[in-house]
């Protein structure tokens, strides 16, 4: 399949597509990502809230003593994802095999801890003070976990909503250019662009409207997924089994 044809075919899946709807949702989640990691790390100290892979790295550098990182923030980030990526699991084992109500479960947990998040931002003050940037960390993080579990165990290729590296991978190793078969690119480009045009939103409204403003977007977005997955996933179609 041609790379436009794989585009088309992961934001408009064909009838009998095996995953079915899943895969536009899971873009949808990857925009998600985007957004939220754009309000912790501009705005609650060079953190990562879904990005965990930096976040570990931030706390090497903070343990060699670099300026402007905190180890308490990045400890309550990875500590939060792990702990939402566990009720994640949890969530997959209640849903059983439907994977519309695990993704229906999954994203209204995502969207009601984005919403606390949100409550908190237009509580607070600006510039925000140390309780209130862990009282964003803390659910921001334990949502990006639910999400990361929740498409772990969809397990829809090419789409993890949360990391890139092995996708970029893949698009330069497999390319045709360098020999490869050039499988998946249309899909892995598309994830790869959903996450930039989240970053690039979030930056956007956090840097100049309001920490609020990206929440609103991130909460959305989770919520909307969460709608469709219930209603379609009333359908039980084949994608809807594990």
């Amino acid at each position: 399949m041609s790379v436009r044809g794989e585009i088309l075919a992961t934001l408009r899946p064909p009838p009998g597509d095996r995953h079915g709807p899943l895969a536009p949702m899971m873009l949808a989640l990857t925009i998600v990502t985007g957004v939220v990691d754009a309000v912790s790390y501009l705005k609650l100290g060079h953190v990562f809230v879904a990005n965990m892979t930096g976040n570990i790295v931030f706390l090497g550098f903070g343990l060699a003593g670099a300026s402007g990182l905190s180890i308490p923030a990045s400890l309550a980030a990875v500590g939060s994802f792990m702990l939402g990526a566990g009720l994640g699991g949890l969530l997959a084992a209640r849903a059983g095999a439907h994977r519309g109500h695990l993704l229906r479960m999954a994203c209204a947990t995502q969207a009601a801890l984005i919403v606390l998040a949100l409550l908190v931002s237009l509580a607070a003050g600006v510039p925000l003070h140390t309780g209130a940037r862990y009282a964003l960390i803390v659910p921001l993080a334990l949502a990006m976990g639910v999400q990361n579990a929740a498409a772990q165990s969809l397990s829809i290729p090419e789409l993890t909503t949360t990391v890139l590296t092995k996708t970029l991978t893949g698009i330069a190793s497999e390319a045709r250019l360098f020999g490869g078969r050039g499988s998946q690119a249309g899909r892995r480009s598309l994830a790869v662009a959903m996450m930039l045009l989240g970053a690039l939103a979030g930056g956007l409204l956090v840097l100049n409207v309001s920490i609020a403003a990206p929440l609103v977007l991130a909460g959305a977005l989770v919520a909307a997924v969460a709608g469709a997955a219930h209603v379609l996933g009333r359908s039980g179609a084949p994608w809807t089994k594990a």
